[in-house]
């Protein structure tokens, strides 16, 4: 089995033998993996694909404070015993992930610490993505936020083609189908993106870059920080 997933990844021979359960299942777009307030009942670790972190408000409202691809997992607290969750994950590109029930991912962190590190820099990374978007929603433009939001899910999902329509972007970013069109309308035109049906192809990714606000790069090395990427054999 090929080990895409970063934090998997950088987990000892010994550790994957109390992980022996783990799983290769499909991920499909529109698939809850996690709901708020609901119980934890499997781990998962995307190999690919990705996955929005959605908090839903009591004005019957959403709005995404994160996304995670095969740098992280979705659940893993319930390996130091969360049995249930506060937010919402939900499939937005789909994939395959690896997947172990919350009872055996449990027991499994009771024996190794090295998978109780794991589970606390993935915190350490979630908590981090989080505070910077929440600050990035609050101070910087939609177009800044925009550019940073799609080189992010490019570096997730491995590719320069993203399938997301203007409608989904604008809820997830909590403003205007409008507002979007207009950032995306101005980008095309200069020649940075091309969007059709449904899809957004990154034509310039360093004329992004250039409008992107800085939290793209900040995020990037805090992932990198926390969870190295592995080094080719």
């Amino acid at each position: 089995m090929q080990i895409r997933n970063r934090l998997l990844a950088s987990l000892k021979r010994e550790d994957w033998k109390l992980l022996g359960h783990l799983r290769e299942v499909p991920i499909q777009k529109g698939d809850m993996l996690e709901e708020a307030g609901r119980p934890i009942n499997a781990v998962y670790f995307p190999q690919t694909g990705m996955i929005s972190l959605i908090v839903q408000m009591p004005e019957d409202t959403a709005v995404e404070v994160g996304t995670m691809g095969s740098e992280g997992a979705v659940g893993i607290m319930a390996g130091l015993g969360s049995r249930i969750s506060f937010i919402t994950a939900m499939v937005q590109v789909s994939g395959t992930s690896l997947c172990i029930s919350a009872s055996r991912f449990r027991a499994a962190a009771g024996q190794s610490s090295r998978i109780r590190d794991l589970i606390v820099r993935h915190a350490e990374l979630l908590i981090g993505q989080v505070e910077q978007t929440a600050a990035c929603n609050a101070l910087h433009e939609v177009s800044a936020r925009l550019c940073r939001w799609l080189l992010q899910t490019s570096d997730k999902i491995a590719s320069d083609t993203i399938p997301f329509t203007h409608e989904f972007l604008a809820n997830m970013h909590g403003v205007r189908r409008s507002t979007i069109s207009q950032i995306a309308s101005k980008f095309q035109d200069a020649g940075i993106i091309h969007y059709h049906r449904g899809q957004i192809r990154l034509l310039k990714r360093a004329e992004l870059e250039k409008n992107a606000c800085a939290c793209y790069e900040i995020m990037r090395r805090h992932v990198d920080r926390l969870i190295p990427r592995p080094l080719r054999r």
